[in-house]
């Protein structure tokens, strides 16, 4: 059976390390399924990116290593990236101000993963991002991807 390819947006890296936050064990879970193969999982460089820019030394660390030592690919910055999530602000998907949002949608989406995961409601996993991000792909030639959140992918017995 295929392995579903995730991409593993920033906030995912940060819910790792917050107990006290909602959808922590879920991260965990997540983490702990990709350490057993149970997914193709990649992230990119502009994920390495904000989590190198994490004021709170302690923190960044942890989140680099945890990076660093699970089974993640990372992706590399482009051209093709820039121009779809250019797109994404001229067709409404995601404002301007909110750059790293849609060049993590478009490097997914560009890269022809099955989905994006992201704990990020404001800008990435929401109705109106779901919505509008197909059609603008299909324009661009990109297929549809999947935006969800770790509790619809991770195991549930």
């Amino acid at each position: 059976m295929r392995k579903m390819k995730i991409y593993l947006e920033t906030t995912l890296f940060n819910r790792y390390f917050e107990p006290e936050r909602d959808n922590y064990g879920d991260v965990r879970k997540l983490f702990a399924e990709i350490a057993t193969g149970a997914f193709q999982s990649y992230s990119s460089a502009y994920v390495l990116e904000e989590l190198s820019n994490t004021p709170d030394d302690v923190k960044r660390e942890n989140m680099l290593e945890l990076f660093a030592h699970s089974d993640i690919n990372i992706l590399d910055k482009s051209s093709e990236i820039e121009v779809l999530a250019e797109a994404y602000v001229a067709h409404g998907v995601i404002t301007r101000p909110h750059y790293l949002d849609r060049l993590h949608l478009a490097c997914a989406s560009v890269n022809e993963l099955d989905a994006i995961i992201s704990l990020n409601f404001t800008h990435i996993n929401r109705p109106k991002t779901k919505e509008l991000t197909e059609p603008v792909n299909k324009l661009f030639g990109y297929r549809k991807i999947y935006i969800g959140s770790p509790m619809e992918v991770i195991t549930n017995e």
